[in-house]
């Protein structure tokens, strides 16, 4: 039997000891490959630019290159690499830059193996990685500052709007099937017509705009934790 083909990781880090840390969690894990480590943003660019890993584990504040410009550098070279950023605080300003930069969300450096590679499972299968309170927060900061940038070229369909409620909380499109109990394909499809309704680069970036457009129920749940 063919086995399922690996994840290839990189990991970027100005701290020796950290990437050390990360290493041991993932090294020997089913499906995943540590394939290239980095001391700062502008070498991780580099490393992803030769090794084109499915994803990149990044630290949020690195010499040269700090985790969010190389997260940038990366998504427009690289757009099907993820990127996690790895941080010490949870601060949703910064998270929203991230995501605006193209992270699929971020892990505290506590994290336990098992909360990092479920995250790294979630986001490997097209989940986006942030905890309710974050989500919710950065609505809140959002909303008595709506965006002004034009709504939607396309309204979205009632279906569309739940597909994008359950998108914005991190579902896969399996989980999204899951709930709606529709097949995952119609899944896929109605989230790449939201993605190009909104004009957005993929589905974290569109998870971004609708917050930004006020498009989320505020009372939502926010976006799933994994």
């Amino acid at each position: 039997m063919n086995k399922a083909p690996l994840a290839r990781i990189v990991i970027a880090d100005d701290q020796e000891l950290v990437r050390t840390g990360v290493r041991g969690m993932l090294t020997g894990e089913d499906g995943l490959e540590i394939v290239g480590e980095a001391a700062n943003g502008s070498e991780a660019v580099a490393l992803c630019r030769q090794l084109r890993p499915e994803l990149l584990l990044t630290d949020a504040r690195m010499p040269v290159m700090d985790g969010l410009a190389a997260t940038r550098a990366v998504k427009q070279e690289l757009p099907d690499t993820k990127v996690i950023i790895i941080t010490l605080f949870e601060d949703p300003n910064y998270l929203f830059q991230a995501l605006k930069a193209g992270a699929a969300g971020y892990l505290l450096k506590d994290a336990s193996q098992r909360d990092m590679l479920s995250a790294i499972r979630h986001v490997l299968n097209g989940g986006v990685l942030l905890t309710p309170e974050l989500s919710m927060q950065l609505m809140r900061n959002l909303a008595g500052t709506a965006s002004q940038t034009a709504a939607p070229i396309e309204p979205l369909t009632k279906r569309e709007r739940e597909v994008l409620e359950l998108l914005a909380q991190g579902q896969t499109n399996r989980e999204i099937a899951q709930r709606l109990h529709v097949s995952v394909g119609t899944a896929k499809i109605h989230v790449e017509h939201i993605i190009a309704k909104l004009e957005a680069a993929d589905r974290t970036n569109a998870a971004v705009r609708a917050i930004e457009l006020g498009l989320l129920s505020s009372g939502g749940r926010g976006i799933s934790a994994h």
